[in-house]
């Protein structure tokens, strides 16, 4: 066996130091990071024990009562975190005081910078209620001292046992910070009706739709959201380029498609706005950042990194005595030995799904054996799939590189389930989740179905791996996801709130709220390190670990314009190939002589 690659060992080391312990309840997680902030779910225990603590207070004490806005304050903070409206009447009936000395009391705490009133209608005479960034660091910091000062005066949460604070407040503490929830606009969005997002039907913008009523109190005004599946999600996109004005203000875009929208101008160029507003990119990672540009211009940001890893059932492995799987040849051999017709198990599943799906495949597959699918310029180190010309976008399909891609698959069919043909994202992450397969390639996007299922036989018993790569490849893990833009056509008074709300909707504290409410992906560094999302489950850090040390890329499907008809023109050839009606020689040679026909077609060589 080869030795393993130092990029790789490093992502082992860091999965093997990684295994979460499995908390058995709400509070009970002692092996987990620990925050020196606090999360949403902590402040909101420590609102409720606030308002516990001084309810019982008044019931027994002999304490002289007088004006307090305590109450006030932690209704506020709590519909904020809820998603709730406040208004001024339901804020003074909640507070325990006399109307009239509720009333002051909202006024002075105006005053004081602590509370944002906007308009919730035209005419100006109807307000909602916001905390303030301010308050919000204010009672943080507040509960953050508390939780401290509870584990300190009365000797517990030390040495991390648990104790009352981790009771009350869910962790007790570190050097690290965690994100806080967002904080509303101070202005609501200029927008004379709804916002309206198009986006995709996965989890990542599932989580943004049962968040809606939290961002339509952030933002002061109703989402409108529409959410498609990939191949309808790309035709909309590409129909409502063609109206004289945009039916969305923001739509969600798969990241191969940036090549494509960008030359055809069906989206707005963002470098201006990302100056304007002094948005910072460095937080994201760049391998996600790139893919949503196009020959030097963004046009979007992105709001999910989902790179395509092998998922590997760590205990049948152990069971078996199998290795890690990291070359092609350990893969087939670790599949052959999993692979148990008998006990309804097949080794490994994977895009094999006529067209796309198979697509897809292939060209990850012929990335981790050492050849991107298109002859990119070579800089040393990776490939240059940003501005790639003339020959550098001839299609690679008569390499040994795709030969050995084609005879890999190949030989994947004696260990995979017997619908294999008809897989596609889905199937394959449910067989895995089923435990129907003791491997398989996923993206990460579907991980919540085994990784968030206490049911599946593979919930906690999974290592994530890069590609595994042939003789002259190396460790890669191919990246997905989306990335928000701008239509072009979006009308122009309309432009400045749509790039608010996208700012909004790709920011730490959003994405954090993803992840919190089924989400595993995340596209930002500081999301990634996260004590509270770090426990949730090791593949967030993982991507993380992998988008540092270089095994995270977009190269192996680079977004050049024709990428979606280069996917369907070898998923289709390959697919003849696999149920057995051409040689693979024929496949590949049917597949080289339409990939070229197209390409001199669009004038990139002759």
């Amino acid at each position: 066996m080869p030795e393993m690659p130092e990029t790789l060992r490093e992502v082992m080391n860091l999965q093997r130091g990684n295994k979460r312990a499995r908390p058995e309840g709400p509070f009970e997680s002692p092996d987990l990071p620990r925050s020196g902030g606090v999360s949403a779910e902590e402040f909101t225990l420590f609102l409720d024990f606030i308002d516990a603590l001084g309810t019982e207070a008044e019931q027994v004490l002999s304490l002289k009562r007088g004006y307090d806005e305590t109450r006030l304050i932690t209704t506020l903070l709590r519909n904020h975190l809820k998603g709730k409206l406040t208004t001024t009447s339901f804020l003074a009936n909640a507070s325990g005081l006399g109307y009239g000395t509720a009333i002051r009391a909202i006024a002075s705490i105006e005053q004081r910078g602590l509370l944002i009133r906007r308009p919730r209608t035209k005419t100006g005479k109807s307000f909602s209620l916001h905390p303030s960034d301010k308050l919000i660091a204010e009672w943080q910091e507040y509960a953050r001292r508390v939780r401290g000062a509870i584990g300190s005066t009365l000797g517990i949460g030390a040495a991390g046992k648990r104790g009352f604070s981790d009771y009350f407040f869910g962790a007790s503490y570190s050097e690290s910070d965690t994100i806080p929830p967002p904080t509303p606009l101070v202005s609501k969005l200029n927008l004379q009706n709804e916002l309206r997002v198009l986006v995709h039907a996965d989890p990542t913008f599932m989580a943004m739709n049962v968040l809606k009523r939290q961002f339509e109190g952030l933002f002061g005004v109703g989402i409108n959201s529409r959410a498609l599946s990939i191949d309808r999600l790309r035709q909309e996109i590409l129909s409502n380029a063609e109206q004289k004005s945009s039916r969305y203000d923001i739509v969600a875009c798969d990241l191969p498609w940036f090549g494509e929208l960008a030359e055809k101008g069906v989206l707005l160029p963002i470098d201006d706005l990302i100056a304007q507003s002094g948005a910072e990119l460095s937080d994201f990672h760049q391998v996600a950042l790139a893919s949503a540009r196009y020959r030097g211009i963004q046009y979007g940001l992105p709001v999910q990194t989902t790179p395509e890893l092998l998922c590997v059932r760590r205990d049948l492995c152990a069971a078996e005595g199998v290795g890690v799987p990291f070359t092609v040849a350990d893969t087939l051999e670790a599949a052959r030995r999993m692979h148990n017709r008998s006990l309804g198990r097949s080794g490994i599943a994977w895009n094999a799904g006529r067209g796309t799906p198979l697509g897809h495949t292939f060209m990850f597959v012929m990335g981790a054996m050492g050849q991107p699918f298109l002859n990119l310029a070579h800089d040393g180190h990776d490939y240059d799939a940003e501005w790639p010309e003339g020959e550098n976008m001839r299609p690679m399909l008569q390499s040994e590189e795709a030969y050995s891609t084609a005879e890999y698959l190949r030989e994947l069919l004696d260990f995979s389930p017997l619908s294999i043909l008809s897989m596609s994202w889905y199937e394959r992450a449910r067989a895995y989740a089923d435990g129907e397969v003791a491997m398989a390639y996923c993206a990460t996007l579907l991980a919540p179905l085994f990784e968030l299922n206490k049911e599946s036989p593979a919930y906690g018993v999974t290592d994530f791996l890069p590609h595994p790569f042939g003789p002259g490849g190396k460790p890669i893990a191919p990246v997905g996801g989306y990335a928000l833009a701008i239509p072009a056509n979006t009308a122009p008074d309309r432009v400045s709130a749509a790039w608010a709300a996208l700012q909004s909707f790709t920011s730490p504290e959003t994405i954090k709220l993803y992840i919190e409410n089924g989400s595993l992906v995340t596209p930002r560094f500081s999301v990634s390190m996260d004590p509270e999302v770090r426990r949730i489950s090791p593949v967030i850090s993982i991507v993380d670990g992998m988008a540092r040390s270089g095994i995270l890329q977009y190269w192996p499907r680079p977004p050049v314009p024709e990428i979606t008809d280069l996917i369907n023109i070898i998923g289709t050839e390959i697919h003849d190939m696999l149920q057995g009606t051409i040689s693979v020689d024929r496949a590949l040679s049917n597949a080289q002589n339409q990939a070229d026909a197209l390409m001199r077609a669009r004038g990139h060589y002759s």
